[in-house]
């Protein structure tokens, strides 16, 4: 097994998971993790400095994520090269608009989903959240920004409350004041991994310069619709007073979880519970009489959970298996016209 420091390199998240790992590394090479991903090169941490270093042609076809804990080596002019992936423990994805794998981040512990209490207030995108993160088996936090100036915060908070399952942790923060760091200091450990989810706007890199130095750049949102503008515009990892270390993201506008339809069935737990009390088996939660889940779950919850199940199933199809659904649908479509008629 090669040498390296556990105490420095647990300041940027290293476990005894990874460590495990190790025992098969070859000679000279050394554990770093990816803290930032360029075009042309990544930025590196050893625990003690970071660096730039290139992917050898074995790792060109890797996915690589920020988090991701890899072997490196140092060739001539100490050019450093990144020869090793290790399995990542954990790994959020997203898929595309065309149906293709995303990479978001790697070896993540918790997510904090981060909504602001103003105009960017939206249940069903948080709740699109919850999937990504709980598909990846990393356990959520939702933190609820902007607490210290919206009008109708505690309003909303009771919203989430009666909506969202009660073993979710719900917190109420102003990401300016060193308060937030309070409420997040049960996630904030030594060796702990974060990631920041959200929109733009919403308080991520304003958060992230809260726990730790890193002195994103943030800027305004705007007045009509409290959007934000992308001022974070690359995934980087950071570390904090506490031991732990925050990955924060650029807000997307688009997120499909990638995963299938039993495991965003799993992700809605309180769904998932009910649905075992159904008259049948395969209740579908719209129609079917004996259902458990209808009038106990929040109506647009439902309606949620019934859309992501739909895109699941898309996700899945085959590109003939779409093609034969459109055709479906018009026929049906066609003979209620017909009907009407």
């Amino acid at each position: 097994m090669i040498d390296f420091d556990f105490a420095s390199l647990r300041r940027i998240g290293l476990n005894n998971t990874i460590v495990s790992q190790l025992h098969d590394a070859p000679e000279g090479t050394q554990l770093v993790r990816i803290t930032e991903i360029h075009r042309e090169w990544l930025t590196v941490h050893d625990g003690q400095h970071e660096r730039r270093a290139r992917a050898l042609a074995a790792l060109r076809g890797a996915d690589l994520a920020v988090g991701d804990w890899v072997l490196s080596t140092t060739h001539a002019h100490d050019e450093h090269w990144l020869c090793a992936l290790l399995p990542p423990a954990t790994h959020i994805a997203r898929r595309g608009s065309d149906g293709r794998h995303h990479s978001l981040v790697s070896n993540v512990d918790t997510a904090l989903l981060v909504m602001g209490l103003d105009n960017d207030f939206n249940p069903r995108r948080l709740e699109r959240y919850l999937a990504i993160v709980k598909t990846a088996n990393v356990d959520p936090v939702v933190v609820l920004s902007k607490a210290d100036i919206a009008e109708d915060a505690e309003q909303r908070m009771e919203l989430l409350r009666q909506r969202l399952p009660a073993n979710i942790p719900l917190l109420a923060v102003n990401t300016l004041s060193e308060e937030a760091a309070v409420q997040l200091s049960p996630w904030l450990g030594e060796g702990q991994t974060l990631v920041l989810l959200g929109s733009s706007g919403a308080g991520k890199s304003s958060l992230t310069n809260t726990l730790t130095q890193a002195q994103q750049q943030t800027g305004g949102v705007r007045h009509g619709d409290s959007r934000g503008r992308h001022t974070t515009t690359a995934r980087s990892l950071h570390q904090c007073v506490s031991g732990a270390c925050i990955i924060d993201t650029p807000g997307l506008r688009s997120w499909q979880p990638d995963a299938d339809e039993t495991s965003i069935a799993a992700s809605f737990e309180d769904i998932d519970a009910l649905a075992a009390q159904c008259q049948f088996r395969d209740c579908r939660h719209a129609s079917e009489p004996g259902c458990a889940v209808r009038g106990v779950v929040d109506a647009d919850r439902l309606r949620n959970y019934h859309k992501l199940i739909r895109e699941a199933r898309r996700s899945e199809q085959t590109a003939l298996e779409r093609i034969a659904e459109v055709a479906k649908w018009k026929v049906i479509q066609r003979a209620a016209r017909e009907k009407r008629r």
